[in-house]
């Protein structure tokens, strides 16, 4: 049986290594094109940009907010205009996917800074393309990961705590589906069977929230550097992206991406989705009585989503959770690595019982 385990080239994480950006990036190449949010634009690039240019030629864009095949084309044009050999994404989820996607049509080195841990993406091996509204549209796969991911815990902790709790939900979603991938013999996102080490590592991302996951939202909502942070942005950050990519994907990213067709949803963000998914995930694959209370109760402790309500859905009606449900089990889609058949019906009832379960729950601590 051919397994295959995918890795950044290199990761580096901790507190102001944003200054040291230059130095890093210049093994690569000497003129940069960086791609970067509004946010970090605006109030992180000030910081270090002048030490950075003292080591690379950078031209700086920013992005356009969704990771679309037309952003992807409208960069690749600006790069080829200013002739840069390496590609750096700085940024949320969707500009880093987009940073990925330009350096692959380009044969170009890319280096990923996530400014949060609120996703997985940074070092894998995949962008997820969405239409311009904010829909799921494809999942293009890379020919390589990332040559670089820097991660500044200092970046991370001066966000908001959401984007934290965010990436926990991402997260959370690691060990259950690599645990179905693994069941069934599915392919992970090479099209390969994962390995010992990408299940094992999957397992530690999910032990490592539920022990260190209250303490680093503390830390959080304090902008403070602990090893409890340290903890969760490694696993929302490396092992969630190695657990993921090269365990296997499941029914909780397929749920999310029925949930993007609803439009309220596109104010909340992926691992908030994520979460529901992994909630209606526990009850479609008939986990324990005890796993399903672990984990409600995880996701109540962090303030991760529980019920329809705490992603824009509280008027959903049974038409459109259909319409969720039936993309969630479309062809291609990911629910199908899952050991048992799932229909759409089937995912349908356990999306309304896992919100009975959340209000239920929300209720009796009211």
């Amino acid at each position: 049986m051919k397994t295959t385990t995918l890795f950044p080239n290199r990761y580096v994480q901790g507190a102001d290594i944003l200054k040291d950006l230059g130095t890093n990036v210049s093994k690569l190449g000497n003129h940069a094109f960086m791609i970067c949010d509004p946010f970090a634009h605006n109030n992180l690039l000030p910081n270090f940009l002048t030490e950075v240019e003292k080591t690379l030629q950078i031209t700086i864009e920013e992005f356009g907010r969704e990771c679309s095949d037309e952003e992807i084309e409208r960069l690749i044009d600006l790069v080829n205009k200013c002739s840069a050999d390496v590609i750096i994404g700085i940024g949320g989820g969707k500009t880093l996917d987009t940073a990925k996607a330009v350096a692959h049509m380009l044969k170009k080195p890319v280096v990923i800074i996530p400014t949060l841990a609120s996703t997985d993406a940074p070092c894998s091996a995949l962008s997820v393309i969405y239409t311009q509204e904010g829909t799921f549209k494809r999942y293009l796969i890379l020919d390589k990961n990332p040559d670089m991911v820097l991660v500044d815990t200092k970046v991370v902790a001066d966000a908001p705590t959401r984007f934290l709790v965010s990436g926990m939900g991402d997260a959370l979603a690691t060990w259950f589906e690599a645990q179905s991938c693994k069941k069934n013999f599915a392919g992970n996102m090479s099209g390969d069977v994962g390995s010992m080490t990408a299940y094992a590592l999957a397992n530690v991302c999910y032990e490592t929230l539920l022990e260190y996951g209250v303490e680093a939202k503390m830390a959080c909502d304090a902008n403070a550097v602990t090893p409890a942070l340290d903890h969760i942005v490694e696993a929302n950050t490396l092992l969630s992206g190695l657990g993921f990519e090269s365990g296997g994907l499941a029914s909780a990213h397929a749920i999310h991406n029925g949930l993007t067709a609803l439009e309220p949803t596109h104010a909340y963000f992926h691992g908030e989705k994520v979460a529901i998914g992994t909630l209606t995930s526990l009850i479609l694959t008939d986990k324990s009585k005890e796993i399903i209370d672990t984990v409600f109760t995880f996701c109540e402790s962090i303030g991760l989503p529980t019920t329809f309500a705490d992603i824009g859905l509280e008027n959903v009606t049974d038409e459109e959770l259909m319409q969720v449900a039936n993309l969630t089990c479309a062809e291609g889609e990911t629910i199908h690595n899952e050991p048992s058949h799932a229909t759409a019906i089937q995912v349908f009832y356990a999306l309304k019982t896992m919100n009975s379960i959340g209000m239920n729950r929300k209720n009796k601590r009211n």
